[in-house]
């Protein structure tokens, strides 16, 4: 993570404190073997308590479905907005099918 002043930090409990948002997403399962999988997995989970020191107007992003690597505790936070962004998804999916059909039914219309 960059910050401002140029630093770089692996931890995301030294970014959290300057973090707007918290884009989680899943370890990749099929990029692993087993054994390292469960190692990278266990490195990648988000608990309430490492957002202690978050700002509390940070949100929190995830693409959806999750496996482990956010637990259940962290719904209840203030800033947790992947189910929002989970259902906000799906209107404009609805728009992109509905303007995808439109600009067929364009494009078949303007053949000789």
């Amino acid at each position: 993570m960059l910050f401002p002043a140029g630093q770089f930090s692996r931890a995301v409990c030294h970014a959290l404190p300057q973090a707007d948002v918290l884009y989680m997403t899943r370890v990749q399962k099929e990029r692993f073997d087993e054994t390292e999988y469960k190692h990278m997995a266990a490195k990648f989970v988000l608990e309430l308590a490492t957002l202690e020191g978050a700002k509390p107007t940070m949100k929190i992003l995830h693409p959806l479905p999750r496996v482990d690597e956010i637990t259940r505790e962290v719904d209840d936070y203030p800033g947790a907005a992947y189910f929002r962004q989970a259902a906000n998804g799906v209107p404009v999916r609805m728009a992109l099918i509905i303007s995808g059909d439109q600009c067929l039914a364009l494009a078949s219309f303007s053949r000789p």
